[in-house]
Order: structure tokens, then C-alpha cells, then sequence
């Protein structure tokens, strides 16, 4: 079957739903603290197929991959840099068997952790600082070997800084045919105004996002569902057109006996999921500490 464009499909009003946590699952699965997780993607491949599988079995209606830090500025950590191409085909690969003809596989792209050199000309990269041109080419080699291995579109994800967000949107834009998403994390402050740890706005990252050449907005982790509501109804009402992806937290994270738990329940979310939709959102789907119950939860409220 031949998939249509995401933004097409939301043109005729369906709500869509995309998949939730891969970190969190990968943890159960036994992924150690400071082991490099976009490596399953060649050492494990059936444990990362088998969290794809289990979400459009859930009824997500599209699948990430794992890929958040496939940039060889993240695998370059590792000792990995020279494999990107590898790992991100590879993910792509496994999220296409998963996804199967009917649903689309979202490329997920994520911060390098690096901040643009202030003195961009004449900077060299070290552990703190990139390049502007060097930012772009480390985008730009993940996309290309993204679409290779069959992904339909791209989501760059839990951004904070405008320079980087439309570093990342350009470089896809301009090397591949894949539709792009730019989703940005926002925190309250204590103002009650929605801010990126770089101190962006919502109405600042759709205009940036929108000019750079995104064909989806929207935001992702920092938050549960209930504070989502906010930031889309924001940035819905600073653009009516452009689709709105929406990635909540299975709540705000508690630590219990040493360890992170998300308090929100399937049902906890779903609840919101009508107010949610009110407010502007077109793809929901889950971030951290949210499970394929979440999804299914999330699916059925929709019915």
C-alpha cells in the first residue's frame, strides 16, 4: 500500500495516534545505565522490533525509531561516530518490519548536546561547543541514512534551542524527501509561562519551526497531558493551519526508592484526551514512563 503524507491524512480531520516511551522500555529490557542504547538497534534487534510491534498493537497508528541520539555527536561518545549510518538504518529497518504497509514509521532525531559556538567562524567543536555547519552535517547524515532504511517522515524531538531546532529541520529538508515534524519541550516557569530550558516560547518555536521548513509543530516530554492542553492551545492560536503533535509524560516523575516513576495511569490520560484534541492536537501520542496501555488508553477514548 502506498502511505499518503501524514499531513495529508490529518487534512480530512482524523485524529491520529502515534507510539509512546522506547527509553523506558529498553530499560525493562535490560539496558544499563551509561550503555548506549541506539546500539540495540545492531546487538539486540528483536528486543527493539518487539517494543515497536507491541505499540501498533496497541493502535498506534505510527512507530519511532530508535534513534533519539543517532547523531555522531551522541554515538561519538560511545566510540561509535564512524556508525552512524549503520545504527540509523538499521532502526529505520526495524521500525519498517513493525510498522507494515498501513502505518508509518517516524524517524526520531534528537538534541546532539551540544550549543552552537558563539564565535561560529572560528571555533573548533570540543565537548561543549559545535559549529553551525558542522551541527548541520551531523543532521544531515543521520536523515539521509534514515529514509534509506524506509522511514516515512522524521520527528526532531525534545528541542530547547531555535539555532539547533532549525539546523536540524534544514538539513532534512534539504538532503531528503521526508516529512518533517520539529517538537519542542517546554517547562512552566514560575510566571505560569511555558519555556524551553533556552528560554524559547511556544509562539517563538512555531514561528522558527514554520519558517524553517517543518511541516508539523508541536511538543514532547516535560510534561503530563493535562499541562500539554496549555502549550497546544498556545501554539494553536498562533497557527491555525499546521498540524500539532502533542507527546505527553505519563505525568511528572517521582522518585521512589532511588528510582524515576511516572504516576499517570492509562485511564489517568485518556481522560484528557477530548480536551486535548479541543485545544488543536492532531497526533497524540506518549513520552516518558508512557507504555503500549497508555496507547491503547489513548486509542480508545478516541473512539
Amino acid at each position: 500500500m502506498s502511505r499518503k503524507k501524514i499531513s495529508e491524512v490529518l487534512k480530512s480531520g482524523r485524529i491520529l495516534v502515534s507510539d509512546g516511551a522506547c527509553g523506558t522500555f529498553l530499560q525493562k529490557k535490560g539496558l544499563k545505565a551509561g550503555e548506549c542504547p541506539e546500539l540495540w538497534n545492531i546487538e539486540r534487534p528483536d528486543d527493539v522490533r518487539e517494543i515497536a510491534e507491541s505499540y501498533i498493537k496497541a493502535g498506534a497508528d505510527m512507530i519511532q525509531t530508535n534513534t533519539f541520539g543517532g547523531t555522531s555527536c551522541k554515538l561519538g561518545h560511545y566510540g561509535l561516530a564512524d556508525r552512524v549510518s549503520e545504527i540509523n538504518e538499521a532502526a529505520a529497518r526495524l521500525a519498517r518490519e513493525a510498522a507494515g504497509d498501513n502505518n508509518w514509521v517516524i524517524a526520531s532525531i534528537g538534541p546532539t548536546g551540544k550549543m552552537i559556538a558563539p564565535d561560529d567562524d572560528e571555533c573548533e567543536d570540543d565537548e561543549l561547543y559545535i559549529t553551525r555547519d558542522n551541527l548541520y552535517k551531523a543532521f544531515k547524515e543521520q536523515a539521509i541514512a534514515l529514509e534509506k532504511g524506509g522511514a516515512d517522515a522524521v520527528r526532531i524531538e525534545t528541542m530547547s534551542d531555535i539555532g539547533e531546532a532549525v539546523a536540524a529541520v534544514k538539513a532534512v529538508r534539504e538532503n531528503t524527501g521526508l516529512e518533517i515534524s520539529c517538537t519542542f519541550t517546554f517547562e512552566k516557569n514560575s510566571r505560569g509561562e511555558y519555556r524551553t530550558m533556552m528560554g524559547v516560547s511556544p509562539e517563538q518555536a512555531v514561528k522558527a519551526a514554520i519558517e524553517a521548513g517543518a511541516d508539523i509543530i508541536g511538543t514532547n516530554c516535560g510534561n503530563g497531558i493535562e499541562r500539554m492542553i496549555d502549550i497546544v492551545r498556545q501554539m494553536r492560536g498562533i497557527n491555525k493551519d499546521a498540524p500539532i503533535f502533542a507527546y505527553a509524560n505519563a505525568g511528572l516523575p517521582e522518585n521512589i526508592n532511588g528510582a524515576d516513576v511516572f504516576p499517570d495511569s492509562p485511564e489517568d490520560m485518556a481522560k484528557f484526551v477530548p480536551e486535548l484534541i479541543k485545544a488543536g492536537a492532531n497526533i497524540i501520542g506518549g513520552c516518558c514512563g508512557t507504555t503500549p496501555a497508555h496507547i491503547a488508553a489513548i486509542k480508545q477514548a478516541l473512539k
